[in-house]
């Protein structure tokens, strides 16, 4: 005979733990952001998350299936922080750029998380409704469908590759991200312009800048190429119903 499903709000735990707190979804991935914080991305386990909780880590899967459910919640809740407070303007590239740097901004503050998350597809409710948000945006513009498909995808994945990129820098040890950023002024600005002429002319402005995220000067360009291709823009679309 098949096995008897247990409907989804019975899972879970109505007792307390033993150390008084009642658990949920939104406890148990701020937990497990703090595990990541404090001990990387090899720390998240089971066994170390419901020692943190006070619980038998088997409780845990009466809330996630398995520790990748998990990871998905957790890049679903750092979406959902970037969007909180957010609201359109009605202005298109001021719109995008904001939500844009709230993401990014979002993922940075928990580098760790982002390292293992940037790059997954959870389908859950905070990611749906950045999606939704990011395509209201163009469309309520008056690009084209087709256009506003090629936009959006070019908006998220520079979003997210630069949220990875620069988070797995910020959660590197101290001592390898400083021995990097040193690199710029140590190497770089010692080249001689007899063997590497461009590097030389450039290597103050260089050691400044790469030390820092280029995603903000990305996500302009990319906003200023979308808009120089907006001239054959229709009428905005009505809502839909």
């Amino acid at each position: 005979m098949p096995k008897h499903v247990v409907p989804e709000e019975r899972r879970r735990r109505r007792r307390p733990t033993r150390s008084g707190r009642i658990l949920s979804e939104t406890l148990i991935v701020e937990t497990a952001l703090r595990l990541l914080r404090e001990h990387g991305g090899a720390g998240l386990t089971a066994r170390r998350l419901g020692l943190a909780l006070d619980c038998d880590p088997s409780t845990l899967y009466r809330y996630f299936r398995g520790m990748d459910e998990l990871t998905l919640a957790i890049g679903d809740a750092l979406i959902g922080q970037a969007l909180r407070g957010w609201r359109p303007t009605g202005q298109w590239r001021a719109d995008l750029r904001a939500v844009g740097l709230r993401i990014h901004a979002a993922y940075l503050a928990h580098p760790q998380a982002a390292v293992l998350t940037a790059s997954r597809v959870s389908g859950r409710a905070n990611e749906l409704a950045a999606d939704e948000a990011v395509l209201d945006v163009l469309r309520g513009a008056g690009f084209p469908l087709a256009e506003t498909v090629r936009i959006y995808h070019a908006f998220i994945d520079t979003t997210l590759a630069f949220a990875a990129l620069d988070a797995a820098t910020l959660a590197l040890p101290g001592a390898a991200r400083r021995a990097d950023e040193e690199m710029w002024r140590s190497t770089y600005a010692r080249l001689p312009a007899a063997t590497h002429p461009r590097i030389a002319e450039a290597a103050p402005l260089l050691a400044t800048r790469m030390v820092t995220s280029a995603y903000p000067t990305a996500l302009d360009m990319l906003l200023e190429s979308a808009g120089n291709g907006s001239a054959s823009r229709a009428a905005p679309p009505p809502p839909p119903a």
